[in-house]
């Protein structure tokens, strides 16, 4: 019997998390005949191959198919793995995902219930290292300065949105819109979300879809991370601006003051206090949001480790934002 239920994973190098999902998915309330999960790997050099497939082999009621990702980008590895996918309703995770008991249950009835185009839920971030740093990265992600009002991300009620996380659809709709856009190496989701909404199909957020995500460890992971969401941000901007939201707006524009007010400061005197107004506003605020989360986490860590990594996010999504909007040459 064929699955009614499609799971698609992108996956590189995801030997730490990728049981954890594969453990997740096989204690599904939904039972395991009714769904298949395809993981596209981008030819991993680490074990992660050899964990899904141990996986596999030691929980064969659990269907697992491992598809090749040549390109090692994420809509080519969610591109490769439709095409592999048996079932009509497609549920995206990733492999440092772990989705709720529950998550198959709830995404299928929200489907149904609201006839939305795509839905998604709740994003739980945690530290993938439990460390100072790899804490204060996980709060700075759900944190409104971190994640504006995505409520993905900071929670909110059930209701239209412009995108959701770990999207799940019918394969009807790619059918009608068309697949990931593979020119665009990241914001894939978002893009497809677009389309979707303009083609008359709603995007449903609902808080009782649950799943854990792992944040990033460390600084320079979290940068690279951000930058690499900015960059792809603006590359979609340039062909669809009408995409932009106001939260995309306030970093590269922080940024864009900084490329000028720091010359102009070095170079003109009376420029400084506005700079250092500027830069002591925006170290107050990140660093009150630090102490405040400090007191009600009860973890001394954030007083100096949420302000970095929001300074970090803010700056790497800004910076490589604006290096997006340069025209390219297309030879």
């Amino acid at each position: 019997m064929n699955p009614s239920v499609t799971i698609i994973v992108p996956c590189f190098n995801e030997e730490l998390t990728v049981q954890h999902l594969l453990h997740a998915l096989h204690e599904q309330h939904t039972p395991l005949e009714e769904f298949e999960v395809v993981i596209a790997d981008g030819m991993s050099t680490d074990s992660t191959r050899a964990r899904i497939d141990s996986f596999a082999a030691s929980h064969p009621s659990l269907r697992v198919q491992l598809v090749d990702n040549p390109e090692r980008t994420i809509p080519a590895a969610l591109n490769r793995a439709l095409a592999a996918a048996q079932g009509e309703t497609i549920i995206r995770l990733d492999a440092h995902s772990v989705p709720s008991p529950d998550y198959i249950a709830r995404v299928l009835d929200v489907l149904e219930s609201t006839g939305a185009a795509n839905v998604g839920g709740v994003w739980e971030i945690r530290p993938s290292h439990n460390t100072w740093i790899g804490r204060a990265i996980a709060a700075a992600a759900a944190h409104p300065l971190g994640a504006g009002d995505a409520r993905y991300r900071i929670g909110g009620a059930a209701g239209p949105v412009d995108t959701v996380p770990f999207g799940a659809f019918r394969k009807e709709w790619i059918e009608r819109v068309g697949p990931f856009d593979e020119s665009l190496h990241s914001n894939e989701d978002y893009e497809l979300n677009v389309r979707l909404r303009r083609s008359g199909g709603k995007v449903w957020f609902d808080p009782s879809i649950r799943s854990v995500y792992f944040a990033r460890g460390d600084w320079i992971s979290l940068a690279r991370q951000y930058a690499r969401y900015g960059f792809w941000k603006a590359r979609m901007l340039a062909r669809d601006p009408r995409s932009l939201r106001w939260r995309q707006v306030l970093p590269p524009l922080f940024v864009a003051m900084l490329l000028v007010l720091i010359p102009a400061a070095v170079a003109w005197p009376p420029v400084r206090p506005k700079l250092a107004a500027m830069l002591g506003t925006y170290w107050l605020t990140i660093a009150l949001a630090g102490a405040l989360a400090a007191v009600r986490r009860r973890d001394s860590g954030l007083v100096i480790g949420l302000p970095i990594s929001l300074a970090v996010m803010h700056l790497a999504w800004g910076g490589a934002f604006l290096w997006g909007l340069i025209p390219r040459s297309r030879s």
